[in-house]
């Protein structure tokens, strides 16, 4: 898939294709406790929006249902099914980390009716693609690949990360702003060394937690990435993501054809999707020190569960996680630095401080 014969429209207008992961990123911020109804109705919204591919499953990707992660409130294969038979035009996707998902649990996802697979590494470690991307690329599969916590790298490794998922087969290659970390700068500059390095497409998504992600994505946009990812109301974890009806106007108003209707989006977001948030989709402290301290999203509870646990603020955890590098997978650092910093065992915590 290149992007040469596919960034105009017959008409002069710039594309851009829109891909939604309410159901998938958005499951972190309800818990992974959406029902399959309301999967269905939500996709059924997507669809007749005329978003192309609609991601679903847990929040932490295919296989996540667990003790560590969270229990979804059904399986993977039930949330795949919802969305399929809801949908009359929308492929329909999971997210595969490899080390979390396996590829029986990927070919249960092809069964229960999946086209599309992302297969998220993080960005340093684009060789851990090679299996599923090229099992998966031989499934007859399209496969969009994740390059997470993309800030880590400057643009020139980042790069080299992506020409490696290029090589495997990938059909779209992300820039991932896995903790909100990027202003438009980072986000321009590793878009354009990656249309400099690799003939697959090239996709981004944002997190929110500098307040940034529309920009980002515009800027992305117009740097050379083609998928541009997206959640309704913004739901994903800790800020949330670029918000899918914004991104459709804020497009259409810099002259860019998304191919997707803006109201009936809004209709969704508005109608189905607020009334089942557990809590508003904001920057909250903890949000933001997560963007500011470049770690990852999904520490975003586990953290303020350590703070309360610890009697410390989220700031100083955080701050300490991002000193130390944290990526995703090392959640387990968390109560370790609340331990280091209360100067406590978890076994003798603290009560929180007022």
């Amino acid at each position: 898939m290149s992007t040469t014969d596919t960034t105009r429209t017959a008409g002069g207008r710039r594309k851009v294709t829109l891909v939604d992961t309410t159901l998938r990123d958005g499951m972190s911020s309800v818990s992974h406790r959406f029902t399959p109804g309301n999967v269905a109705d939500i996709a059924r919204g997507l669809d007749r929006a005329g978003i192309p591919t609609i991601e679903v499953a847990h929040g932490i990707g295919l296989g996540a249902s667990s003790i560590q992660y969270g229990f979804a409130a059904a399986t993977d294969p039930e949330y795949v099914r919802a969305a399929v038979d809801a949908v009359d035009n929308a492929d329909i996707a999971v997210l595969y980390v490899p080390g979390i998902a396996t590829l029986a649990e990927l070919q249960g996802a092809i069964d229960a009716g999946i086209k599309t697979v992302r297969v998220a590494v993080h960005c340093t470690e684009a060789d851990c693609a090679q299996q599923p991307v090229e099992w998966a690329k031989e499934q007859g599969l399209t496969v969009m690949t994740f390059l997470m916590m993309s800030h880590k790298l400057e643009p020139a490794p980042l790069a080299e990360q992506a020409a490696k998922l290029d090589s495997y087969g990938a059909d779209v290659v992300y820039v991932v702003d896995s903790a909100g970390a990027m202003v438009p700068r980072h986000a321009g500059e590793r878009v354009a060394a990656l249309r400099q390095a690799i003939s697959a497409d090239i996709g981004f998504h944002a997190h929110n937690n500098l307040g940034v992600g529309i920009a980002n994505a515009l800027t992305a946009a117009e740097n050379g990435a083609t998928f541009i990812d997206g959640s309704l109301r913004g739901l994903g974890a800790s800020a949330g993501n670029a918000q899918t009806e914004v991104l459709a106007a804020a497009f259409e108003r810099a002259g860019w054809d998304t191919g997707v209707d803006l109201f009936p989006l809004v209709d969704t977001a508005e109608h189905v999707v607020a009334p089942l948030m557990t809590e508003p989709q904001i920057v909250d402290e903890t949000a933001l020190i997560l963007g500011y301290a470049g770690v990852y999203s999904t520490f975003f509870h586990p953290t303020k569960r350590a703070a309360k646990k610890f009697g410390l603020s989220t700031r100083e955890i955080l701050l300490e996680l991002g000193r130390r590098g944290v990526i995703g997978g090392q959640e387990d650092m968390i109560v370790d630095v609340a331990s280091e910093l209360a100067g406590r065992t978890y076994e003798t915590p603290a009560l929180a401080r007022s």
